[in-house]
C-alpha cells in the first residue's frame, strides 16, 4: 500500500529532519506545505526528498485541507503528521506490515499519540494515550473545519487502531510553549463563542464512526458540559481531576509544570479571552458586525454564514462528506 505523508510547517528546522526520517521507511511520498519559513526549513526537507509547497497560512484545518484539495496525492493512504511529531519505530514497523493486511472495509487508522514534555513522557493525567485519526484511505477522509481542535473524520467504513509509538515531542522552550498556547487560546474562544452565537457554520462532523470515540465524546463533553461552566470554576475543576484523579502527579515536577499550564492556565486563559471578546462585542446584533469585530481584535478573518455562502457558494459535491 502507497502511502503519502503531509507536513504542515512554519520555521520548523529544528524538528523536520526528525519528523521526515521518522517516516521515510514506510511512505512513497512526502510533502510538505509551508507558510512562509524564514528558516532552513524547506532547504531540509528538499535535500531530504519532501516535495515543497507553499501557501498562505489561514489555519491548521483550512491549510491541511488546501492540501488534500490541490496536491497531486499518489498514495492509497494519507498520513498526517505535525512537523513536531515522530513516527516510532515499532509503528513504522506495524503500518508497513499491517496495512496492506486490512480490509477493504477500513478506511481510517487511529494511532496512540503520547505527549514529552521537559524530554519526559506524560503518562498520566488522561494524557495517554490521545487517540488520533491520522492514517486514512485517501479519498475517505477530510479535516474538519475549524479554528481549533480539528481532527481528522472518515466516511464509507470502519476505523482501527495501532498500538506502535507515536509522539509529539517539541523542542522549543517554555516561552515557545506559552505563547503557542497564548494563540491556541484565541482560536478556542473564537470555537466557543461561534458555539454560542452561530456566527458561522460549524463542522459536525466528528463522531465515534468518523475518527475515535474518545476524541468524539472529548469533543461532547467539552461543548455540552465544560463550556456552559464559569471558566472560574471549570478550569481549577478540570485541573484537579487530572492531577489527582487521573494521577497527573505521578509524573513528577515536569508534569507538574505541564499540568497546571495545560490543565489549568492554558484552560483558565481560555475563559478570560472568551469573556473579553463577548464584552467587546455585546453591543453588537448583526453577525456580519460581530465577525468584523473579531476579526479586528483577534487578527483573524472571520466571515459571519450568510456571507461567507455569498462568496463562495457551496457545491453539492461538498455536502455529503461533512455530515
Amino acid at each position: 500500500m502507497s502511502i503519502t505523508a503531509i507536513i504542515l510547517t512554519h520555521n520548523e528546522s529544528r524538528h523536520i529532519e526528525r519528523a521526515i526520517r521518522s517516516i521515510q521507511a514506510f511512505t512513497d511520498q512526502i510533502c510538505v506545505v509551508d507558510s512562509g519559513s524564514t528558516d532552513a526549513t524547506t532547504d531540509i526537507a528538499k535535500r531530504l526528498g519532501a516535495e515543497i509547497y507553499t501557501h498562505r497560512f489561514v489555519n491548521q484545518a483550512k491549510q491541511f485541507q488546501w492540501a488534500l484539495d490541490t496536491l497531486d496525492v499518489h498514495g492509497e493512504w494519507v498520513l498526517r503528521l505535525d512537523a513536531d511529531e515522530i513516527i516510532e519505530p515499532d509503528l513504522a514497523r506495524e503500518i508497513a506490515e499491517k496495512l496492506p493486511q486490512l480490509p477493504a472495509d477500513v478506511v481510517g487508522v487511529n494511532l496512540k499519540r503520547k505527549h514529552i514534555f521537559m524530554d519526559r513522557w506524560v503518562r498520566h493525567g488522561g494524557r495517554y494515550p490521545l487517540m488520533m485519526l491520522r492514517l486514512w484511505r485517501h479519498g475517505k477522509g477530510r479535516v474538519e473545519d475549524r479554528w481549533m481542535d480539528e481532527h481528522v473524520v472518515v466516511w464509507g467504513g470502519r476505523t482501527v487502531t495501532f498500538d506502535g509509538g507515536f509522539a509529539d515531542h517539541n523542542l522549543n522552550d517554555l516561552t515557545y510553549f506559552i505563547d503557542k498556547h497564548n494563540k491556541y487560546a484565541t482560536r478556542e474562544a473564537i470555537e466557543v463563542l461561534n458555539q454560542r452565537l452561530g456566527l458561522f457554520a460549524r463542522d459536525d462532523a466528528l463522531n465515534a464512526h468518523s475518527a475515535s470515540f474518545q476524541a468524539s465524546f472529548k469533543r461532547w463533553a467539552k461543548e455540552r458540559i465544560y463550556n456552559r461552566i464559569p471558566f472560574t470554576i471549570s478550569a481549577a475543576l478540570y485541573f484537579l481531576w487530572r492531577y489527582i484523579f487521573q494521577l497527573g502527579f505521578l509524573d513528577g515536577r515536569s508534569g507538574l509544570v505541564y499540568h497546571f499550564l495545560q490543565g489549568y492556565w492554558y484552560r483558565f486563559l481560555v475563559g478570560a479571552e472568551l469573556m473579553e471578546l463577548e464584552r467587546a462585542v455585546a453591543h453588537l446584533r448583526d453577525k456580519k458586525a460581530i465577525c468584523a469585530e473579531l476579526s479586528r481584535l483577534t487578527g483573524h478573518k472571520l466571515v459571519a454564514q450568510s456571507e461567507a455562502l455569498e462568496i463562495s457558494p457551496v457545491r453539492e459535491d461538498q455536502l455529503a462528506p461533512r455530515h
